[in-house]
């Protein structure tokens, strides 16, 4: 089972030249905007592989010279990749560590369970599986009395003088542009101290915990005058979610608002990140800013879009000096004029337009999206969590059913975790009072009702544990029948709702356990039972908790193991976005417009998730609800149609193709 695809998906518009320079001089040229040292890998596990490389030559070069090389390890998901890349080193070309000293970066304080500390989460991810000794292993302690804590900071900095300073630093950044969850206005000459978090670090930190209200008020950090003394420094990023900051940290101005920008003055420091991470860069984003560029339709079309904004005209009032005056007089070149660009375009994006989103029947579709036949189609909905399908695509979904075609939908994950805990006391209590008044009064349900509200309000202890197994039953069947609540307001049928519950999800915590055959079989099996002629699946990978991609890499791997059957060569497979992001421009393939009353319908069936409201644990940093950002995303994806000189919609909810890796 190949259980990574979605890393490999490519949206067809950056070619390999402007990440893969073959040359200094061709370098040079691309990253002309650029004030750090960046390098661009396609795949997340490329990067990690480059830089566990990177580690384990200088801990060879450490082991020939007799020296210790001390290594500073950040927190957070980034470095378990390079970390798992790191342990096969050891265990296959048995590179040994005991030359290594490591000194983390941060730890959580106040803490209240040793579980959810920093360094437990790095032992369990990299410190058990190699043979680093114990006594090279430096870390702040989260429970130490507030009173010594500055005493501590001192001697952290003096330990780290002891060994001559840091060899090797690895950085994630936040949101925020927080490294080492120093927030805006950190000194430059900071040390080891005491940081209280803002409100974008502690939400980015509550999947280390079981909820946003118990991430600690602050963090044991090293300061921003610790890392420019660093030997070499190296930042690491993955995913969509955090190309805009990475953006800013490599190309804009450096300032104290962005701590991040620091490493603009450090002699030796260095960007690795994805083409995910990388989106927001010049020569990834706009090209034909910094190089000759290999056009296709795609980056053609993101091309005239920008040059739209730029101009603030709809693309058939481009003129050639508009063109010519912007970096894109190639296109002049290639086209001729102006007006046989514009067209092309316009009518490009004009087809991606359609009010059939399952094919219209018995109409010429070769301008069309989706094929008209056959009609009518068996359609599977897959939903990573049980209220993304309403969320992402509930007018699709609903246009769907009304134009009579077969469509399944299928919630991969129970969701239990991001149910509240006084959500799980308010339905024990209806369950408790419906039975005492209509059973025996020694009945079972109404025990186990009683006993899960006694455990809620008075004995649960945010421990670190996996949730109390009868808690999460409730809070599975919470979203289960929210689910299929908002599923039968749609227009489905009950028999054709599916609950997966993959077993990758079903830990009782927030963390999650890495992708398994067993999900990607529980997919192949409903895949084979329905034999599908079309698939919507969520192709959002900046979901704040990864949830998202590991859901979408279960269904490639089916399809994967599948694609050679003659049904799935005939498959249409269309991803959507959830509430976090959209697909730009030069990406949508099929755009589904919403009328006023589809927009009110959709936020109904949102609303039909009540546990999913002001009380979800994991709303993540954007304040607005979940119907809000629905709404908000789909009206400023129909504004964007209208600006470009196309109809004017109420919203519109918009897929691009995936096609299956060979």
């Amino acid at each position: 089972m190949r259980k990574n695809l979605s890393s490999q998906i490519s949206l067809t518009r950056i070619s390999e030249k402007y990440y893969k320079p073959e040359n200094a001089f061709e370098y040079s040229v691309l990253t002309r905007f650029e004030k750090i040292p960046t390098h661009i890998y396609a795949t997340m596990d490329e990067g990690s592989l480059e830089l566990a490389n990177e580690i384990a030559n200088a801990i060879r070069e450490g082991q020939k010279a007799n020296k210790k090389i001390v290594l500073v390890l950040p927190g957070g998901r980034s470095p378990h990749p390079v970390f798992h890349h790191l342990i096969n080193i050891h265990k296959k070309e048995q590179l040994s560590f005991k030359n290594v000293v490591v000194f983390l970066l941060y730890e959580f304080y106040p803490l209240t369970n040793s579980t959810n500390s920093n360094l437990h989460q790095l032992r369990e991810a990299f410190l058990n599986h190699v043979d680093i000794p114990e006594k090279n292993i430096f870390y702040p302690d989260g429970f130490m009395n507030k009173n010594d804590i500055y005493d501590f900071c001192r001697k952290y900095e003096e330990k780290i003088r002891d060994f001559d300073g840091i060899d090797f630093m690895i950085l994630g950044i936040g949101l925020a542009g927080n490294i080492g969850l120093n927030s805006a206005g950190s000194s430059m000459n900071s040390r080891t101290h005491l940081v209280l978090m803002d409100n974008t670090s502690r939400k980015e930190s509550a999947q280390s915990f079981s909820s946003f209200e118990n991430v600690p008020d602050g963090v044991i950090t090293m300061g921003l005058g610790t890392m420019m003394e660093a030997k070499k420094v190296v930042l690491i990023s993955w995913g969509e979610s955090k190309a805009g900051i990475v953006g800013k940290t490599v190309e804009g101005p450096a300032t104290d608002a962005l701590p991040s920008t620091c490493l603009q003055h450090h002699a030796n420091a260095k960007v690795i990140i994805d083409l995910s991470s990388a989106y927001n860069l010049t020569r990834i984003s706009h090209p034909w800013l910094v190089t000759n560029c290999e056009w296709d339709n795609k980056l053609i079309r993101r091309a005239i879009v920008w040059l739209c904004q730029r101009t603030n005209k709809p693309i058939l009032k481009l003129t050639n000096k508009d063109y010519s005056e912007n970096g894109l007089g190639e296109l002049l070149a290639i086209y001729g004029s102006a007006y046989d660009v514009n067209i092309k375009i316009f009518n490009d994006i004009q087809h991606t337009i359609t009010g059939w989103p399952g094919g219209k029947p018995n109409a010429d579709d070769s301008n069309r999206p989706e094929r008209a036949v056959p009609y009518p189609k068996k359609i599977i909905v897959f939903s990573p969590h049980p209220d993304d399908d309403v969320i992402s695509m509930g007018g699709t979904f609903r246009r769907l059913c009304d134009q009579h075609h077969e469509v399944h939908v299928a919630y991969q994950t129970s969701g239990n975790i991001a149910v509240g805990d006084e959500e799980v006391i308010r339905y024990c209590e209806y369950l408790r009072d419906v039975s005492d008044r209509y059973s025996s009064k020694d009945n079972k349900l109404k025990s186990k009702a009683e006993e899960i509200i006694k455990y809620l309000r008075y004995e649960k202890k945010e421990d670190g544990n996996p949730e109390h197994p009868d808690v999460l039953f409730m809070k599975g069947t919470i979203r289960r029948e929210e689910a299929r609540h908002a599923s039968r307001y749609s227009g489905l049928k009950d028999e054709n709702i599916h609950f997966l519950d993959l077993p990758f999800y079903e830990t009782g915590l927030v963390r999650k356990k890495p992708l398994d055959d067993a999900d990607m079989e529980i997919v192949k099996k409903l895949l084979l039972n329905i034999k599908p002629d079309e698939m919507f699946v969520a192709g959002d990978l900046a979901d704040p908790h990864g949830t998202h991609k590991v859901c979408l890499d279960a269904i490639l791997a089916a399809i994967d193991e599948l694609k050679e059957q003659q049904w799935m060569k005939n498959c249409r497979v269309w991803m959507y976005r959830g509430a976090w992001a959209e697909w730009e421009m030069d990406h949508i393939e099929m755009a589904v417009p919403i009328s006023p009353e589809e927009l009110r319908h959709k936020r109904n069936a949102i609303l039909k998730h009540q546990s999913q409201a002001e009380s979800a644990p994991f709303l993540g940093d954007d304040e607005r609800l979940f119907w809000q950002r629905a709404e908000d995303r789909n009206r400023a994806t129909a504004e964007m149609y209208k600006q470009l000189g196309l109809a004017s919609y109420e919203a519109i909810e918009a897929f691009v193709k995936y096609i299956p890796i060979k």
